[in-house]
C-alpha cells in the first residue's frame, strides 16, 4: 500500500463523515478511527455512541485523543488506513486547552499544529483520511471568539488541503474532487 493523505471538507450534515468512512472501508487493511471529539454533555455523547455504532466495529478501532493528533499518526503502524474525524473539533479543543490554560492560541500556533500534523501524515506509510467542516461559508459570526475559531479552522484547513494528495469537498452527500 502506498501513502496516501486525504482532506475531505463540506458542511454541517452534508454527508462528509458518512463519504469519508465508505472511502476507509474501501481501502484493505487496519482500520482506526481517531475521534477527536470531546464528550461535554448527554446530546454529544449520544451522537458518540450512534457513530461508534454506525462503524462496523469487526474492522475499526477507535482510539479518541482531542488534541494531539500528530502523535496517534505517528505512532500507527504501516498500512493502516486511518480516519480522523474531525479537524474543526480538533481545533476547537486546542483553542479551549489553550483558553484553560491561559496560553495564547492564534494564527501561529493553529500554522505550528497543522504543519506538524501535516508533517507525520506524509511520514505515515498508510492511508490518512481527514475530515474537517467548512465553517467559513455562511454569516460572520457574532463575538470574537467564534469570528477566531472561524478563522484558525480556515487557516488549517488551507494548510492542510495543500499538502494533502486529494482533497474532496462534500455538499448535500455527493463528492467534489478538488485536487487529486
Amino acid at each position: 500500500m502506498s501513502s496516501r493523505f486525504i482532506l475531505v471538507t463540506g458542511g454541517a450534515r452534508s454527508g462528509k463523515s458518512d463519504y469519508a468512512q465508505a472511502r476507509a472501508e474501501s481501502i484493505p487493511g487496519h482500520h482506526c478511527f481517531l475521534a477527536t471529539c470531546p464528550v461535554i454533555d448527554s446530546e454529544m455523547d449520544a451522537r458518540i455512541s450512534r457513530h461508534k455504532a454506525d462503524r462496523a466495529e469487526n474492522i475499526w478501532q477507535t482510539i479518541e485523543e482531542e488534541l494531539d493528533v500528530a502523535a496517534v499518526i505517528q505512532s500507527l503502524k504501516p498500512d493502516t488506513v486511518c480516519l480522523l474525524d474531525c479537524l474543526t473539533l480538533w481545533v476547537n479543543n486546542l483553542m479551549y486547552n489553550a483558553e484553560k490554560t491561559n496560553v495564547t492560541f492564534g494564527e501561529n500556533e493553529i500554522r505550528a499544529k497543522a504543519i506538524e500534523l501535516c508533517k507525520k501524515a506524509k511520514e505515515f506509510s498508510g492511508t490518512l483520511i481527514c475530515v474537517s467542516n467548512e465553517v467559513g461559508m455562511g454569516i460572520v459570526p457574532d463575538n470574537a471568539t467564534a469570528r477566531r475559531y472561524r478563522d484558525l479552522v480556515g487557516r488549517s484547513n488551507r494548510i492542510i488541503a495543500a499538502a494533502a494528495d486529494e482533497v474532496i469537498l462534500v455538499s448535500c452527500g455527493l463528492p467534489l474532487f478538488l485536487k487529486k
